[in-house]
């Protein structure tokens, strides 16, 4: 089996639903790894899995998981997740979706199955990962008086201690929730944590208002991308009541703030004050 190009995908603008040619079925453990030309499904992306993958149907068999896959120019060896030797994008490489299955889908008779996402699943983890990037930007915002020199800034101009001190972010349905970490590192960048126990309940209520007034702010949300390959990429865009603001991004959004509804930020500080972390929630009405 040889694939000849990078699997081509709809879902950042949005798609749930397509067909397309079968290029390729792969082991994936005791299960089934389908690869098609075009789909519409959002796989794990092992270098940075913030967002769980889609689960839909491929060809009417159950799709449990959906994982990145590459395989090199000529090859036939398909190496997925953590296995993959060479980073995201490399050239001579095919980047692939890897649709995993319990059972192979039926061989079509035009050669083109039909791929359907759980719409409901994808919404939610939609409206979890729009959350996130704007409580992030909140976070920032209420943590901008904290710095005592100068660090890259975000799009709306506040020192963006989001992208210097985050260690992880999870994706959840209608949530997210994102480490940071406060050592000595971020001390000697500028950061002061002084006093941020007894200021976190603040810091909060500062980001969720900030959070609640872009939400009621109905500002539009899109994602562009400069092509359809895998690869390509991807950046989230939000015109906030501020300013426009763009993040990287290859997951999947919702179209406007207002569709998040209501938002609560949490903070909750590790007993010896070397991790911060935010719990994102919203209620879409």
């Amino acid at each position: 089996m040889k694939i000849e190009a990078s699997t081509l995908v709809t879902y950042p603008a949005g798609d749930v639903g397509g067909s397309s040619a079968v290029v390729g079925i792969v082991p994936v453990g005791d299960r089934h790894g389908v690869i098609v030309t075009e789909t519409p499904f959002h796989p794990l992306d092992h270098t940075w899995p913030d967002q769980p993958a889609d689960t839909g149907t491929i060809g009417g068999v159950p799709v449990l998981d959906c994982v990145t896959g590459a395989v090199q120019d000529g090859g036939e060896t398909v190496h997925l997740g953590a296995d993959i030797p060479v980073r995201r994008g490399t050239e001579g490489w095919h980047w692939l979706v890897v649709h995993v299955t319990g059972t192979p889908p039926p061989s079509p008779p035009d050669g083109e199955v039909e791929l359907a996402v759980d719409a409901r699943h994808r919404r939610a983890l939609s409206a979890g990962h729009t959350a996130c990037h704007l409580a992030a930007l909140a976070l920032n915002a209420a943590l901008a008086d904290r710095w005592r020199k100068e660090i890259p800034a975000d799009g709306l101009g506040n020192p963006d201690f989001d992208q210097t001190a985050i260690t992880s972010s999870r994706i959840t349905p209608y949530g997210s929730r994102d480490v940071y970490r406060l050592g000595k590192s971020l001390r000697r960048k500028g950061f002061t944590a002084d006093g941020l126990a007894e200021e976190l309940p603040e810091i909060a209520r500062r980001a969720g208002d900030r959070l609640k007034e872009w939400i009621a702010a109905d500002a539009p949300v899109r994602v562009d991308s400069p092509g359809p390959e895998l690869t390509a990429r991807r950046t989230w865009h939000c015109d906030l009541p501020e300013g426009a603001v763009s993040i990287p991004c290859g997951g999947t959004h919702l179209s406007r703030t207002s569709e998040l509804g209501t938002a609560t930020v949490t903070l909750e500080l590790s007993a010896d004050g070397s991790e911060l972390t935010m719990l994102t929630a919203v209620s879409p009405d």
